[in-house]
């Protein structure tokens, strides 16, 4: 037994760096999208959320290099203003993906204090953002929680239905009216590919008659996705557009709720380097709709690898998009 346990991670290793060298060498290299350094994004806004790591920190690293205003709409504010100035000294030094930027082409950051768990919290940074903004040109709801043990929002919603989908519904909802003033604007929804395994059952939204973090993940992913299309009927002929898209497997901390054997995280983390995209590779399709001439008036559609993808029929039903719509007005309190 032994034996052939040191047999399988032999080769679990070997086919991690085999993998890994095609990786790295010759034409299977991602390729970053577009030229950075164009000024492509000069003197637009765009809000993220959840911009202190990951997908998000990366996604407003590249759109900070095309010229965007990025505010980092975080939980945590002692970690994004430290992500923050991360970011600013990374953009000022030489070589920063790619070249050396023309400090007069980079854009402002800001950071601004959003929970998404709290629809107090969200109310309030909505309200900053109406007095001090005068545009928004891009929203990216970026943020999200993954398969955490079971626990409530502020609020009392299961956390990742609450975070997901409702305080991203509740916030995109709060800053229509600005980025419709400020159009042609665009809204970049992140999904997820595990929305296949999700489904919306409308007799418990909240998880209180049973609870699998897996499925519960899954279910926001596939509201994230039907929000979108409902969102963008509702935006016809507003020159707002709403799109949203799958990254795929990214190496980011979302995974901290998933346990790991002490002994097989070596393994996993040379498998993860291996497979899984890096951050800013994950962030090439946030980073395409928020900014790519391609996608101008393009609306209501799911993308993957900045490529438009086919959805499953359950992610296109247009009744259970709209009922999702109207109980989730009620459930953040935008009708009583």
């Amino acid at each position: 037994m032994a034996l052939a346990t040191v047999a399988a991670l032999m080769a679990a290793v070997g086919g991690a760096l085999w993998l890994a060298t095609r990786r790295f060498v010759g034409s299977s290299a991602r390729q970053l999208h577009g030229d950075l350094g164009s000024g492509l994004m000069q003197g637009k806004t765009v809000l993220i959320t959840g911009a202190n790591s990951g997908l998000g920190r990366a996604t407003a690293a590249a759109l900070l290099r095309m010229g965007a205003r990025v505010i980092m709409g975080c939980r945590d504010r002692a970690r994004a203003e430290e992500a923050a100035g991360q970011l600013r000294r990374e953009l000022s030094s030489p070589g920063f993906m790619g070249s050396s930027p023309d400090p007069g082409s980079v854009g402002e950051l800001v950071v601004k204090e959003l929970d998404l768990a709290s629809l107090r919290s969200v109310h309030a940074f909505c309200q900053e953002m109406l007095q001090e903004e005068p545009r928004l040109d891009v929203l990216i709801n970026n943020a999200g929680v993954f398969q955490c043990p079971y626990m409530k929002t502020e609020d009392g919603f299961e956390m990742q239905f609450g975070v997901n989908h409702l305080g991203h519904f509740l916030l995109t909802n709060l800053l229509l009216g600005l980025l419709k003033s400020s159009a042609p604007s665009r809204i970049v929804v992140v999904s997820s590919k595990l929305y296949k395994y999700g489904d919306i059952n409308f007799e418990d939204l909240n998880s209180e008659q049973s609870y699998n973090k897996s499925f519960c993940y899954s279910r926001s992913k596939l509201a994230n996705i039907l929000f979108t299309r409902e969102l963008a009927r509702r935006l016809e002929g507003t020159n707002v557009t709403v799109n949203v898209l799958h990254p795929g497997i990214v190496r980011t901390n979302l995974g901290r709720h998933i346990h790991i054997p002490l002994l097989v995280k070596p393994l996993f983390n040379l498998v993860s380097w291996a497979f899984f995209k890096s951050p800013m590779e994950g962030a090439q399709t946030s980073i395409y709709l928020a900014s790519s001439p391609e996608v101008e008036g393009v609306s209501g559609k799911y993308f993957g690898d900045c490529k438009e993808e086919e959805l499953l029929p359950k992610a296109m039903d247009e009744s259970v998009a709209r009922k999702l719509w109207d109980i989730s007005e009620v459930m953040v309190g935008l009708l009583k």
